[in-house]
């Protein structure tokens, strides 16, 4: 055996072969637990002296050396040796190199199992913060422009094709409501992060009496587990982000998708910022879309990650698997993947110029064919189904002339039914149309000032968003 033991050997006749090494190893990635890994060793060293199962010197001496060796990592001085399989292996064996035998009696009662379940937890509720004040980032580069463009129309689409007239404001928002779901989803999940795996050891809890209690208000993790084989091996917490995560991509892939189509010479409704823009190697006047493009190739990934880390974990047996060491490359990677591309979308909304008269231009009356069936239904008392039938026929004599509503006579209208009079025009007019939909959720300018109003308040509490 190798002068150098691992964390486990002491029933090994041999040291393990180098291609196993190379396959089970994760120190090259789970190394970015570092920090949290340092955090959940200190809290525990210091329940350890709690218990009375190590002094308060040698807790103290557990603890300095702990802050040294967070101190090197810190400092990019920390240096990964051969023997580091994983990053709990790689703390412990420099702490033991920083303050000798004593190092070994931190990992008492202790369970690489329940130590790197707490590691992901700390460490999501880190990274869910970021994400959270990312995700606040665009909603507010959405808001900016929503208000510049309250009464501005454009064309809204159902199935791509022209359907009301809504305003440039509202589609907006439409996006800020899709992103503020998302945040509440992941605020949501922040509880689920606050139950303490460690303390559960390899499956079966702790023998030893430490104060789970209080070791979890340390950590701010206040909540107990029910059962401990289960912690061990929930990864539930993960998936679920991976969904939030995914969730998010497929809602900023959606905005991409609009801002590709509306940004194309044939729309023309939306002129792109050159800074983000790129061009083409052989056509000059070629002006791309590339980061909506890599948001909509971004959304597949994570989605990738999610479906991935479910197929791992649907046939798992109960208790801690190797297997669950492949929670964590998609994690990073759909993290680094968000840390990319949030800061880029709020850029690029931020910058984005609207041409509004070509939005206007592209309103026609046949957009106007539900106002003119709520007109029959408000001053006429005309059965809805029954006005819906009736504006189909005219918005067919309209086609088959190749004109408009509002230029079809009003004895056109009297020949298809009696009941249609002069103020029919008045409601064949885009603003008035808008200006109509002042419900909760309209396009109306009066309602979309109240729904700023309350995502800013949203926005502003600091309990939901951290500054």
């Amino acid at each position: 055996m190798s002068e150098n033991p691992k964390l486990w050997g002491g029933r090994f006749s041999q040291d393990p072969s180098p291609l196993l090494r190379r396959l089970n190893d994760s120190i090259a990635f789970d190394v970015v637990l570092y920090r949290q890994d340092i955090q959940g060793s200190i809290a525990y060293a210091q329940a350890l002296a709690r218990a009375g199962i190590i002094t308060d010197a040698e807790a103290q001496q557990l603890t300095q050396g702990l802050e040294t060796v967070l101190s090197e990592f810190e400092t990019n001085t920390f240096v990964i040796q051969p023997s580091d399989e994983d990053i709990h292996t790689a703390v412990e064996r420099r702490l033991s190199e920083l303050i000798g035998p004593v190092a070994g009696k931190l990992h008492t009662g202790r369970s690489r199992n329940d130590q790197v379940a707490t590691d992901i937890k700390l460490w999501l509720q880190d990274t869910i913060k970021s994400i959270m004040a990312q995700l606040r980032d665009i909603q507010l580069a959405l808001i900016t422009q929503a208000e510049l463009h309250l009464s501005d129309p454009m064309p809204g689409y159902t199935h791509m094709q022209p359907a009301q007239p809504i305003t440039i404001g509202h589609w907006l928002m439409s996006f800020v409501a899709m992103l503020q779901r998302d945040v509440e989803r992941l605020e949501d999940s922040q509880k689920r992060l606050q139950v303490l795996p460690l303390g559960s050891s390899a499956l079966a809890g702790t023998p030893y009496p430490i104060d789970q209690q209080k070791l979890g208000e340390a950590l701010h993790m206040p909540s107990m587990p029910l059962n401990s084989l289960d912690e061990v091996s929930n990864r539930d917490h993960v998936a679920e982000f991976l969904f939030c995560a995914s969730l998010i991509g497929v809602h900023l892939s959606r905005l991409a998708e609009d801002v590709i189509y509306y940004s194309n010479p044939a729309f023309g409704f939306i002129t792109l910022p050159d800074a983000y823009s790129t061009g083409s190697s052989i056509m000059p006047q070629k002006r791309n879309a590339d980061p909506m493009e890599l948001a909509r190739g971004k959304a597949g990934r994570m989605i990738g990650n999610l479906v991935g880390l479910l197929t791992t974990l649907k046939g798992l047996p109960s208790g801690y698997n190797k297997d669950l060491q492949e929670d964590k490359e998609p994690l990073f990677d759909t993290v680094k993947t968000l840390e990319q591309l949030l800061p880029v979308m709020a850029g690029m909304i931020a910058a984005l110029h609207f041409n509004t008269e070509r939005m206007r231009a592209a309103l026609n009356d046949d957009m106007l064919a539900t106002e003119l069936a709520d007109w029959l239904v408000l001053e006429k008392g005309v059965p809805f189904r029954e006005a819906h039938h009736l504006v189909g026929r005219a918005v067919k004599l309209a086609e088959e002339r190749h004109i408009g509503l509002s230029e079809l006579s009003i004895s056109d209208y009297q020949n298809i039914d009696p009941r249609f009079d002069e103020g029919l025009f008045y409601t064949l007019n885009i603003d008035v149309a808008i200006q109509k939909r002042r419900g909760y959720g309209g396009t109306s300018p009066e309602a979309l000032r109240r729904e700023i109003a309350r995502v800013k308040a949203f926005l502003e509490d600091a309990s939901l968003i951290p500054s």
